[in-house]
């Protein structure tokens, strides 16, 4: 697929041959790039509508994705850092977030650029619906000041569960999806500068989530998934 993840379309079986079609019962397992480990799921036996009116039928299980999330997570695909540069350009310091959470203006009171690392802490867990799929990310943000040398100085760090969904649709041989947040909630874990209401920070997070962290993955779920 890439660098992070390799897909095993390998036959299951022998092809099952009937006389108005024939049945190819493949793999569809992925795994991290050069790490062949069976994943810790469980592939559930499932059918294909008798066939009708089209030359070809592909269906993918809910193990398909679910070993794609865990391949991912394993890689590190989850785990985002954006860097002082970006958040220079979207104007993100820790002026802006002293001017929401007066507990930062305390703690930092010369303005400085700022930096963010958000990672996931478990398996994103995917859950197939009707034509598109929900993943729920456990995850977390922790929120740094770039000091004049150049190094970092943690201000706090919060826990975060995001609820997204993913339209999926096939385009040159390729699985492509587009994300969409739907939910997000979070609670602070940690902190330097003192207790503060999360709440404070809704607004900033959604617009990092929907400016940054959003259109990146957009940007690798364009790529695809290549078809057997």
């Amino acid at each position: 697929i890439d660098d992070l993840a390799e897909i095993d379309y390998s036959l299951n079986s022998l092809p099952a041959v009937f006389r108005p079609y024939i049945d190819l019962d493949l793999k569809g397992i992925v795994y991290p790039g050069g790490n062949y480990t069976v994943p810790p799921f469980v592939a559930a036996p499932f059918t294909v509508p008798d066939p009708s009116d089209s030359m070809l039928y592909l269906a993918f299980s809910e193990y398909f994705f679910q070993t794609s999330s865990f391949a991912y997570y394993t890689a590190g695909a989850f785990n985002i850092t954006i860097a002082e540069e970006t958040c220079n350009y979207f104007n993100i310091s820790t002026e802006i977030f002293g001017s929401i959470i007066p507990e930062v203006a305390q703690y930092s009171v010369t303005p400085y650029p700022v930096m963010l690392k958000l990672m996931a802490t478990e398996t994103p867990i995917i859950s197939l619906q009707q034509d598109s799929f929900t993943l729920e990310i456990q995850g977390c943000m922790e929120v740094f000041a770039v000091l004049p040398d150049s190094t970092t100085q943690s201000l706090f760090t919060m826990n975060i569960a995001a609820n997204t969904s993913i339209a999926v649709n096939i385009f040159d041989q390729k699985l492509m999806g587009s994300l969409c947040l739907n939910r997000l909630q979070y609670s602070l874990t940690h902190s330097n500068v003192g207790f503060f209401e999360v709440s404070l920070l809704e607004n900033i997070l959604s617009y990092i989530l929907q400016t940054e962290v959003i259109p990146s993955a957009n940007a690798k779920l364009s790529k695809g998934f290549p078809l057997p």
